[in-house]
């Protein structure tokens, strides 16, 4: 086993995903290998390198480590996606077939931990569920929804909606309620009783590649953020959803994670994080980088930070 005494594990990370505690963390080096290393020193930044998962045949696009059952799903260029379950301290693999003809490009666990979607290159999204009688993953897909390449999905707490992000400078949400795995009540949403695969939402706000997606701890609040370097914040997601929009005028930015309900932090090509907070109105606003070493100039490319704000109303 090799133990690292430095911060950097690879040379590239492609792509990486925590366990619960953050006492092991699964990345791939830019290759068709997941290598999982456990802390044994935080304070010295030690890490043994304890696992190698080799199924792989090429790059390895996105892990998900699921807090509560354990289980590790990996998604990768050669199309296919696996379910790694801990046996006597070896991870074995489950091969799940998704049925796509480009490369897998995102992968999520649902809140319940009994579903993942896939996000491809094939224009699709592919919502995975385990079928106990005949002891295998099941793919069902969603096609014909997208224009391009689907860079990002996230869940929405309830466990059914799915919101993604797309080449084609587009965020949209979809139901992913299955009959038989999701509960009756649950295809009740704000949008009314939903069905698998059905678009509830289109947001036409970036103008450009859209790429990280977040839903907010409630669901009631969904980000976005777009190439064009822009950030969005949709409000009271239903059938009148109200969106906010932040123009910046630095390097776009690529991804976003809600701290809170009225608190974000994004981060992007500048590499320097920034912290979103909203009103006691509902207003968000750019409140600071968060790298102070690298603090780039406060405007926006319409002025001031509070200048690039504009309210639009979508049904």
């Amino acid at each position: 086993m090799a133990v690292v005494s430095s911060h950097q594990l690879a040379q590239c990370i492609s792509c990486h995903a925590w366990n619960a505690d953050l006492s092991m963390v699964a990345v791939c080096p830019n290759n068709n290998e997941v290598h999982i290393y456990k802390a044994l020193s935080f304070t010295d930044s030690i890490w043994d390198r304890v696992h190698v998962l080799r199924k792989h045949d090429q790059l390895v696009s996105s892990i998900d480590w699921a807090p509560e059952s354990n289980y590790i799903v990996t998604a990768s260029h050669d199309r296919n996606s696996y379910v790694w379950n801990l046996e006597q301290d070896e991870w074995q693999p489950t091969l799940v077939i998704l049925r796509l003809n480009r490369a897998a490009i995102s992968v999520k666990w649902s809140p319940k931990e009994n579903k993942f979607a896939v996000a491809s290159g094939a224009k699709s999204i592919c919502v995975c569920y385990y079928e106990q009688d005949n002891n295998w993953w099941v793919s069902k897909i969603i096609r014909k929804k997208h224009n391009s390449t689907v860079t990002n999905i996230s869940w929405h707490p309830n466990n059914v909606l799915l919101a993604t992000t797309s080449t084609d400078c587009k965020c949209r949400v979809f139901s992913a309620y299955i009959k038989g795995v999701d509960a009756r009540t649950d295809a009740e949403t704000a949008f009314g009783e939903v069905k698998f695969g059905e678009q509830l939402m289109q947001l036409d706000l970036a103008m450009g590649w859209a790429f990280g997606v977040k839903w907010s701890p409630s669901g009631k609040t969904l980000t976005y953020v777009g190439h064009d370097s822009t950030i969005h914040f949709i409000g009271d997601v239903g059938p009148s959803p109200i969106a906010q929009t932040l123009a910046l005028r630095d390097l776009p930015l690529r991804d976003v994670l809600f701290l809170s309900e009225r608190r974000i932090v994004a981060a992007g090509f500048d590499c320097n994080p920034i912290l979103f907070e909203a009103d006691n109105q509902g207003t968000w606003n750019l409140i600071r980088f968060l790298d102070e070493g690298k603090l780039p100039p406060a405007e926006t490319k319409t002025g001031t930070q509070n200048d690039c704000t504009f309210v639009v109303a979508r049904r």
